[in-house]
C-alpha cells in the first residue's frame, strides 16, 4: 500500500456518501474507524452508487467511461453479488464469474510482474548466502580468519561477524526507513529500480575490495538495496494482484527468497575452484560476491516494462494512468473499473483518518496497534536460521568437513529450505499462522540441540558428520513452512490500513536488526561457546519464541478488518491468561486424544450462539 503521506491529491468533487464519511471519520477512534474501512461502500443504495461512480469518472478525467464506472461501483460494493446486477453485460458477468471459478486465469502481464517480484526475492536470498562460501577465502586474505591459532582469534571472529552483518545493520538503521520516502517520490517501480541498482553496483563493488574495512563499507551500502526492496516488492505484488490470488502471490516473496538462498550456495560451488589470475588474489570469492548482481541486473532491465501500482497512481491523482495500469493487469475493463473505484474510496477514507495524526506515534500509543506491533516484533524475533544461512560452511568445517564438502552440505540446506517452503502456500491459510509457529518452534529447538550435541560425538566417527548434517536439514524442514513465511505475511495483515506502511517498516527493521545481531555474534559464539553452546543458545531462543507466540501472538488467518480489530483489542493480559488455561486443554485433546469439554471462545466473532461472552477490550485504559 502506498505511504499515507502519498495521499495529497487535487481537490475533486466528492459524492454525498464520501462527504458524510469525511465529516464523521474525525470523530471515530482508530479502532472503530477500521470497521468502516472493512467496506466503505456497504449500505449505500444502488442508485447512489451509480451517481457516485459517474461523478467519480467525470471528476478524474474518465468521463468517457462514465457508464463503465457506474457498473464498476455497483460491483465494488459486493464483488460476489454480480449475478444479480442487470446492468452488467454478458461478457462482464462471464469475466467476473471466471475470476471466481478460474482464479489463476490472469493476463500475461500479471504473470510477467510476478516473475519480476520473484527475481527480486531471489536477489535478496543470493545477497544473504553468497558470503557463506566467500568468507572461507576473504577472511584469511584480509587477516580476519576466525580459526587463526594466534591470540587474535577473538578479534578476528568479531571482525568477520561485523563484515558479514554490514548489510543488515544498514537495513535496520537506514534502509527500511527509506521505504516511505522512496515510494512516495519514485513509486513502486522506481523504488525497485533504485534498490536493484544499489544491489548490482554494490555486488560488483564487493568483488573489487582490497581490505576488510573496504568490504565492510561496500556491504553496508548493499543494505540500501536490500531493506527498501524487502518492504516494497511484497506490497507491489499485493497492490497489483486481484484479491482471489493476492495472498498466494505475496507468499511467493518468501518462496523465491528461499530459492535465492539456494542459488547463493550454487554460486559458491560454481566459483569454488576458480584459480587466481595475475594481479588478482581471491578471484573465486570475488566472483561469488559479485554473482548476486546478475539477477539484480535483470530486474533493472525488466522493471519498467511492468505497470506501476494503480494504488500509487491514485495516491498521486493520476487516475488515467491508474486505469491504464489496471486494464493491463485484469482480463476485462469492468474488473479494472471496479478495482480503481474501490481503491479510490479506500484511499479517501484513509486520507481522512490520517488527518493531524502521526502514524508512527499511533503505532505505539493506540493499544490495538501496539499489540499488533508487539506480535509482529515477536514473529520477527531470533530463531537462529540466519546463523546457518550465513555460516553453515564454517559450521561444517568445524565438524571436520573439507571446504568443498562444507559447501555441498550447505547447498543441501538451501535446497531443503526451498523445497519445504512450498507447503506453506497451502498450510498458512489452512493450518493458520499461530499454529504453524507453535508447532515448529519446539521442533526447531530440538533440531538445534541435536546439531549442537552431535559435536560431542568423537571426530573419527562417521556418525558425527551424518548427525550434524541431519540436524541442520531437519531444522530447515521445520523452519521453512513456519517461521520462514509467517513473519512477513503476519506483519502485512496485522496492522490497520492507515498505518500499515509504517508498521511494515517497523517489522522489517526488526527482522533485519536481528539478522545483524546473529550475523555479527555467531562467529564469536562459535569460538567462545563452541558449536554445542552456540546451537544451544539459539535453541533456548526458540523455546522463548514458542512461549512468546503462545502468550502474545493471536491468530490472524482469514479475518476481516473488523475481526482483526476485535482480536487485537483483547488485552495482552487476558490473551496470555486464556492461552495458559488453553494449553493443557489442547494437549489433552490433540496429543493425548482425550475427550474434554470445549473452552469458551476468546473473541466475539468466535462466540457460539447463546454461549459465554469472553471477548473484552481495554482500549479506554490503554493497557498493553
Amino acid at each position: 500500500m502506498p505511504p499515507r503521506s502519498d495521499l495529497e491529491k487535487p481537490n475533486v468533487q466528492k459524492s454525498e456518501h464520501e462527504a458524510s464519511f469525511h465529516e464523521n471519520a474525525s470523530h471515530l477512534s482508530p479502532e472503530n474507524v477500521n470497521v468502516k474501512l472493512a467496506n466503505p461502500l456497504s449500505d449505500i443504495p444502488h442508485e447512489q452508487l451509480m451517481v457516485d461512480g459517474e461523478n467519480f469518472a467525470k471528476s478524474h478525467g474518465l468521463g468517457h467511461l462514465s457508464d463503465l464506472f457506474q457498473r464498476g461501483a455497483l460491483v465494488a460494493q459486493d464483488p460476489l453479488a454480480f449475478e444479480d446486477l442487470p446492468l452488467l453485460t454478458k461478457e462482464e458477468k462471464d469475466a467476473l464469474r471466471r475470476e471466481v471459478t478460474h482464479k489463476w486465469d490472469q493476463p500475461k502481464m500479471l504473470y510477467y510482474l510476478v516473475i519480476l517480484c520473484s527475481i527480486a526475492a531471489a536477489v535478496q536470498g543470493m545477497d544473504e548466502t553468497v558470503t557463506n562460501g566467500a568468507n572461507l577465502f576473504y577472511a584469511p586474505q584480509f587477516g580476519i580468519d576466525p580459526n587463526t591459532p594466534d591470540g587474535d582469534q577473538g578479534r578476528n571472529q568479531w571482525l568477520l561477524g561485523l563484515v558479514n552483518s554490514a548489510p543488515y545493520l544498514c537495513c535496520a538503521v537506514l534502509g527500511c526507513w527509506l521505504t516511505e520516502p522512496l515510494n512516495r517520490i519514485f513509486g513502486r517501480r522506481g523504488t525497485i529500480f533504485i534498490t536493484a541498482t544499489f544491489s548490482f553496483l554494490t555486488c560488483i563493488w564487493q568483488g573489487v575490495t582490497n581490505s576488510w574495512q573496504h568490504l565492510f563499507v561496500a556491504r553496508f551500502f548493499l543494505g540500501i538495496g536490500i531493506g527498501p526492496k524487502s518492504s516494497t516488492v511484497p506490497v507491489y505484488a499485493a497492490e497489483c494482484a486481484p484479491p482471489a490470488i493476492r495472498g498466494a502471490l505475496v507468499m511467493m516473496w518468501q518462496t523465491w527468497t528461499a530459492f535465492g538462498i539456494m542459488l547463493g550456495f550454487v554460486a559458491d560451488l560454481a566459483f569454488f575452484r576458480v584459480p587466481d589470475k595475475p594481479h588478482i588474489t581471491g578471484l573465486n570469492w570475488r566472483l561469488m560476491l559479485s554473482s548476486a548482481g546478475i539477477p539484480a541486473l535483470i530486474i533493472i532491465v525488466q522493471v519498467f516494462f511492468c505497470p506501476e501500482s494503480p494504488r500509487w497512481y491514485v495516491s498521486k491523482g493520476r487516475y488515467n494512468k491508474a486505469y491504464e495500469s489496471l486494464v493491463r493487469l485484469r482480463n476485462n475493463p469492468i474488473q479494472a473499473a471496479r478495482d480503481l473505484y474501490y481503491i479510490h474510496v479506500l484511499l479517501e477514507a484513509e486520507k481522512e483518518i490520517r488527518r493531524d495524526r502521526s502514524p508512527f506515534l499511533e503505532l505505539f500509543t493506540v493499544p490495538r496497534n501496539r499489540r499488533a506491533a508487539m506480535a509482529s516484533f515477536i514473529v520477527m524475533f531470533i530463531c537462529g536460521v540466519n546463523a546457518i544461512a550465513y555460516y553453515s560452511a564454517n559450521v561444517f568445517i568445524n565438524a571436520k568437513f573439507t571446504q568443498i564438502q562444507a559447501l555441498l552440505a550447505s547447498f543441501g540446506f538451501g535446497a531443503v529450505n526451498f523445497v519445504f517452503a512450498f507447503p506453506a502456500i497451502y498450510t498458512i491459510d489452512t493450518f493458520g499462522r499461530r499454529n504453524l509457529l507453535l508447532c515448529t518452534f519446539p521442533l526447531m529447538a530440538i533440531f538445534l540441540l541435536m546439531t549442537g550435541f552431535a559435536f560431542w560425538i568423537p571426530e573419527d566417527s562417521q556418525a558425527r558428520i551424518a548427525v550434524i548434517a541431519l540436524g541442520i536439514y531437519l531444522f530447515g524442514i521445520a523452519y521453512s513452512p513456519g517461521e520462514g513465511p509467517v513473519p512477513f505475511t503476519y506483519s502485512a495483515e496485522a496492522f490497520p490500513l492507515y498505518i500499515r506502511d509504517i508498521g511494515m517498516s517497523f517489522a522489517t527493521a526488526v527482522c533485519w536488526f536481528f539478522n545483524f545481531v546473529i550475523s555479527i555474534t555467531f562467529p564469536r559464539l562459535l569460538g567462545a561457546f563452541k558449536p554445542q553452546g552456540a546451537f544451544g543458545w539459539y535453541a533456548g531462543w526458540n523455546i522463548f519464541g514458542f512461549l512468546a507466540v503462545l502468550l502474545f501472538v493471536p491468530e490472524t488467518k482469514a479475518l476481516s478488518l473488523e475481526e482483526l480489530d476485535q482480536v487485537f483489542s483483547v488485552s495482552s493480559r487476558l490473551h496470555a491468561s486464556y492461552q495458559l488455561r488453553a494449553l493443557p486443554h489442547n494437549i489433552k485433546r490433540h496429543i493425548f486424544r482425550m475427550k474434554v469439554p470445549d473452552m469458551p471462545p476468546l473473541y466475539e466473532h468466535d462466540r457460539l450462539v447463546g454461549g459465554p461472552k469472553v471477548f473484552s477490550t481495554d482500549s479506554e485504559n490503554g493497557s498493553a
